[in-house]
């Protein structure tokens, strides 16, 4: 006997569809109505690792950031998260925290419950898959990140980080890193001191191959393979 249902999409498929907007959007957006809105302040603890946790935290508005640190105090970031992203799904299974979550600035939240996010799911199962998806992604980064502290030196992860950032040319060739980063920021991605990565963007700025432009660093010409 054929199931009917098998020929027939949800009806969010179908939105989805006559929208022309992508289904993990908007499911994404169907989920964030079910949340509450909060709103987070800068520098606030959203996540500590190891905690229990059962809640899911879809970024409304602003940017989050999810990094491991060392008992002395050593951070490296895993993840930066922006509107439309969400992070703490991996803590839905009722294990502890992997990683910490910080605001980076004042940040609005939809915080899903586990109960909403299980009742969303046996709605539009599809969703499953693309957490799924999503979870399988970061997983690869990861791996990749991990691959790279191992065997590059740190101006390759810095080159790696930088040219991964980087919009499109512009006019003159130029490429726009968008997102505003210190060196403090930039170490904690590398995984070195705040010092080397000054003396090496110091010596990138004097070879001529990167500049400032309103906080924000340019890539003005392809960096070097090796420095």
């Amino acid at each position: 006997m054929t199931d009917e249902r098998s020929h027939h999409p949800s009806p969010l498929a179908a939105s989805a569809q006559a929208g022309g907007l992508p289904a993990d959007q908007l499911h994404t957006e169907a989920l964030a109505a079910r949340g509450t809105l909060r709103t987070f302040r800068r520098g606030l603890l959203l996540i500590q690792e190891g905690d229990l946790g059962s809640t899911l935290y879809i970024v409304r508005s602003g940017r989050l950031r999810a990094f491991a640190a060392d008992p002395q105090g050593k951070e490296i970031t895993l993840g930066l998260y922006g509107a439309g992203e969400y992070v703490g799904e991996m803590s839905l299974d009722g294990g502890p925290r992997s990683a910490n979550v910080e605001t980076l600035e004042t940040t609005v939240c939809s915080v899903i419950t586990r109960d909403t996010l299980l009742a969303y799911i046996a709605e539009e199962p599809s969703f499953a898959l693309e957490m799924m998806a999503r979870l399988i992604r970061r997983a690869r980064l990861a791996t990749e990140s991990t691959r790279s502290l191992a065997l590059i030196d740190v101006y390759g992860r810095a080159k790696r980080l930088l040219e991964m950032l980087a919009g499109p040319p512009e006019a003159d060739g130029a490429r726009m890193v968008a997102e505003r980063m210190t060196h403090l920021q930039m170490a904690n991605h590398l995984a070195c001191s705040r010092e080397m990565v000054s003396k090496l963007m110091k010596d990138l700025e004097i070879g001529g191959y990167v500049a400032k432009r309103d906080k924000r660093i340019v890539l003005l010409k392809p960096l070097p393979a090796r420095w």
